[in-house]
């Protein structure tokens, strides 16, 4: 069974991960070298969900597959899912949904910023 500790502390063994607040107390934020890969929503009548990144067509498929992943409230929904925990999502693919999110942030990354994160 995920609960948030373990969304969050997955989050933030990602390579040059920090948790900010910029949404408030509610939500914890997941970025790396400044740009978001994962939100955390934290009020506990919430389900346990996380909000991932996801390559357009990828999202498209997780959402006809699983009752537990849709397209994300308050994003963009063709790049940003929901994740709720503990429904019909196995638990290493919702751990491998915020590997993928923090990945396709890294390639977005300027040289300057890879290069950054690469000496921490």
């Amino acid at each position: 069974m995920i609960d948030r500790d373990m969304l969050r502390h997955y989050c933030l063994g990602q390579k040059g991960a920090v948790e900010d607040f910029p949404f408030g107390p509610e939500n914890a934020v997941y970025k790396v070298m400044g740009k978001m890969f994962a939100l955390i929503p934290l009020e506990s009548h919430v389900p346990v969900q996380v909000v991932v990144k996801c390559d357009p067509d990828l999202a498209l498929l997780l959402r006809q597959n699983y009752q537990g992943v849709q397209g994300a409230w308050h994003f963009n929904k063709r790049h940003w899912n929901d994740v709720y925990a503990n429904q019909d999502v196995p638990e290493d693919e919702v751990f491998e949904m915020i590997d993928h999110s923090y990945a396709l942030v890294v390639k977005g990354l300027t040289r300057a910023q890879k290069a950054a994160l690469e000496a921490l």
